[in-house]
């Protein structure tokens, strides 16, 4: 199991781990871990082989997590590319309903155009609706709802060999 993001919901908070039942556990290199503990996660001595407290690893995993987060403002998106939230070009995104609470907002970033993307409540549109104008796409018809259906199809009664 690898993972960018360790869980720290597998530790145990009373339990003392070694840098290799960390990089198990994580299913990381060792090497990841020794990169923790110069980055300051604390160990219980400065003995070999180097013990880490559960809850101090959960603490450091936490804040790691909590440094790199990127919340966005009303109107913003976030942009994968350009790793920074930011408003869409010309003000403009397009609102998707997942379902009957939740949906997608879609921009274009000004600076890579590339898509960006937001899940957003129905319930906090109204905010977002002040800093941006949203478009609400129709849904095609279904063939039953047409008086008079076309199908459309490039199949041939022939048959070909």
């Amino acid at each position: 199991m690898r993972t960018r993001h360790p869980n720290y919901r597998r530790l145990k908070i009373h339990r003392n781990y070694t840098v290799k039942d960390i990089a198990r556990l994580f299913g990381i290199h060792k090497n990841t871990v020794w990169q923790w503990i110069k980055a300051g996660l604390p160990t219980i001595d400065d003995r070999r082989p180097k013990l880490v407290l559960g809850c101090q690893l959960i603490d450091f995993l936490r804040a790691r997590r909590a440094r790199r987060k990127r919340p966005c403002q009303p109107g913003e998106i976030y942009c994968v590319r350009c790793h920074v939230p930011k408003f869409p070009a010309g003000g403009m995104a397009e609102y998707r309903p997942i379902n009957e609470k939740i949906g997608n907002l879609t921009g274009i970033c000004p600076d890579c155009n590339s898509m960006m993307y937001r899940c957003a409540s129905l319930a906090k549109l109204g905010e977002i609706r002040e800093e941006m104008d949203i478009t609400f796409p129709q849904a095609l018809r279904h063939i039953g709802e047409i008086s008079q259906p076309c199908v459309n199809s490039d199949l041939r009664g022939d048959v070909r060999p």
